[in-house]
């Protein structure tokens, strides 16, 4: 009678602290790219600039 072959590969267990450290560079990346596309955008506003949204 034919065996079935048991094939087991090891699960990756990453830590709490691993994933917060992913989640907080995440959000530092987003946080600044969207405070320097807004700080630009207010500096056009204040001098006046014609983008290309006007």
């Amino acid at each position: 009678m034919p065996k079935a072959a048991r094939i087991s590969t090891p699960i990756p267990v990453s830590s709490t602290s691993e994933n917060e450290n992913s989640d907080t560079a995440q959000f530092v990346t987003v946080a600044l790219f969207s405070g320097i596309g807004l700080l630009i955008s207010l500096v056009a506003v204040i001098f006046g600039i014609q983008g290309v949204w006007s």
